[in-house]
């Protein structure tokens, strides 16, 4: 075996070992802490109602608008890390409720587009996309000084291919090299090398940065035969 088919095998291992921990945790956030704290506010809900006096009573309201507002926030907090809607319904679903959630957090409008008749994906495949997309989203919200961008889903018998537009400020080829925002880039082109895409990132300063996200789908029709036949 060489040395790069190990490299990858590893990196392959790290990335599945990674959303495997993500998965628990937004679980615990949804279903340990957000139950915890929902019992808390239904408990001060029950004290505020037997409070007479105004100062305490206003206290007491104050503080369960805080636990309902941290309750909101984890619950958010547990769709960003695993979204259930990408198991449940599929890519396009899921990146929609997902914009949903990112545009009334960022400000940043996501205009996403299909065409084409759009193909099951495994999950490890569904997994890679989403978390690319997520990245590039991230990114844009950061660094690209921008009110919109748009997202391309092209479904072709071929491949999958995405394409991710921002309209931002841009950035020089050389800034690719910067810590904050190159290990971003770098963990996008290999999670979509592992699944047998690829990802190339381009930008011009002014103009904003390009991503273009390609999955080959021959394989992945393959690989959703081997586990239908697996589960029969």
């Amino acid at each position: 075996m060489d040395v790069l088919k190990t490299k990858q095998m590893i990196n392959s291992y790290i990335i599945d070992s990674q959303e495997e921990e993500i998965k628990r945790i937004a679980f615990e956030l949804h279903e340990g802490v957000g139950q915890n704290l929902y019992s808390i506010l239904t408990g001060l809900q029950f004290v505020e109602s037997g409070i007479t006096e105004k100062h305490m009573k206003r206290h007491v309201r104050e503080m369960s608008q805080l636990i309902e507002k941290t309750i909101q926030e984890i619950r958010l907090l547990s769709v960003e890390l695993h979204p259930p809607t990408l198991a449940a319904f599929g890519l396009l679903p899921a990146m929609k409720s997902y914009l949903k959630l990112y545009t009334s957090t960022f400000g940043i409008l996501v205009d996403l587009q299909s065409a084409g008749e759009e193909t099951p994906l495994p999950e490890r495949s569904k997994i890679a996309v989403f978390r690319v997309c997520q990245e590039a989203l991230s990114n844009i919200a950061k660094y690209a000084d921008t009110s919109k961008a748009k997202i391309m889903f092209l479904w072709t018998e071929e491949e999958l291919r995405i394409t991710i537009d921002d309209f931002g400020k841009g950035f020089e080829p050389e800034a690719q090299t910067r810590p904050h925002l190159s290990s971003g880039l770098a963990v996008m082109r290999e999670r979509m090398l592992l699944t047998g895409g690829k990802c190339n990132i381009s930008s011009k300063i002014g103009e904003g940065t390009s991503i273009k996200i390609t999955m080959p789908l021959p394989k992945i029709k393959e690989i959703l035969a081997i586990d239908k036949n697996s589960v029969s």
